[in-house]
């Protein structure tokens, strides 16, 4: 899995949490600033801390201690954080209250062209969004065997670590990501986030990672 910026999640050789990209209160009105700050700094925090932690237990046992009955836990581990933490770096840039309304003109082509138009594009990424059984996540990414876009579900943070696919946008669906304000109405909190796509971001990511593969 290739996101771009997800560069400014690893410095010193180890992950980090990488600030907002904007103020808390500019994810207003599809989030509150409380949601946001509890979302970033305690439950993106863990992940980055799990992925650091199962990379140190892993390089521990290379280098000759360590416990070898820990390794497929560790291993597990470190690509349910790692994937939590890439994705979670994705999804603060995916949306703001500042957003541009329509994508670039060369991304919003190849909507068009896979998903027949732009109410095509939304009507199916609010389905994936709420078919997600339980936690996970609703993603827009570019698959470079075909250069075609697609969108999909995935239920566990690793399951985004794919070979051959670059995430453009997405959507948290576990319901830490809005529960304080919509409680158990996925639906509205999917919608207020399909109106405030910040799609200068995506566009950018799209331009960067897929028209080159």
């Amino acid at each position: 899995m290739d996101i771009h910026c997800c560069k400014e999640g690893f410095a010193g050789g180890c992950y980090i949490l990488p600030p907002l990209p904007c103020a808390a209160a500019a994810y207003e009105p599809v989030l509150d600033a409380e949601t946001v700050r509890l979302h970033h700094d305690i439950h993106h925090a863990a992940y980055v801390a799990g992925a650091n932690n199962a990379l140190l237990q892993l390089q521990q046992f290379a280098s000759g201690s360590g416990i070898a009955g820990t390794v497929p836990c560790d291993t597990a581990n470190l690509a349910f954080n790692l994937g939590g933490h890439l994705l979670h770096c994705l999804y603060w840039h995916s949306f703001c209250s500042s957003a541009e309304s329509e994508p670039g003109a060369e991304l919003a082509a190849a909507i068009r062209e896979q998903f027949g138009s732009m109410d095509g594009f939304y009507r199916l990424f609010r389905a994936v969004a709420l078919g997600v059984q339980g936690s996970g996540w609703a993603l827009l990414a570019c698959e470079h065997m075909s250069k075609r876009l697609l969108i999909f579900g995935v239920h566990r943070h690793q399951d985004a670590l794919v070979s051959g696919i670059t995430p453009l946008l997405a959507c948290d669906v576990w319901e830490h990501a809005y529960y304080l304000r919509y409680k158990n109405n996925r639906a509205a909190y999917v919608d207020a986030f399909l109106s405030h796509i910040n799609w200068s971001r995506v566009t950018e990511h799209f331009n960067g990672c897929c028209q080159h593969k």
